[in-house]
């Protein structure tokens, strides 16, 4: 009895050994294409503004910075009248 169990465990492990020599195996990706499919998956995510958000974002943007370059150009002048009126 001892030996018929003895050769049923070789048999498995024959059996074992054959199947994982023609299991596929998976071809590992490389750091630089791991990259890009998370680079997809988050670009997937991102909730992209309309057209008529942008054309809004924009006015906006534009109106701020003539604002700060009105009050760059009255700070200037108001500068140049106090370093002249000290010359």
């Amino acid at each position: 009895m001892a030996k018929k169990e003895v050769k049923e465990k070789e048999n498995k492990k024959v059996k074992q050994e054959k199947n994982n020599k023609t299991k596929k195996v998976k071809k590992t990706k490389t750091p630089k294409e791991n990259y890009f499919v998370g680079v997809k998956n988050e670009l997937s995510k991102v909730k992209w503004p309309s057209k008529k958000e942008v054309f809004k974002y924009t006015i906006a943007t534009i109106v701020f910075v003539a604002i700060l370059v009105g009050f760059f150009l009255l700070l200037n002048m108001a500068m140049s009248v106090i370093k002249g009126a000290f010359n």
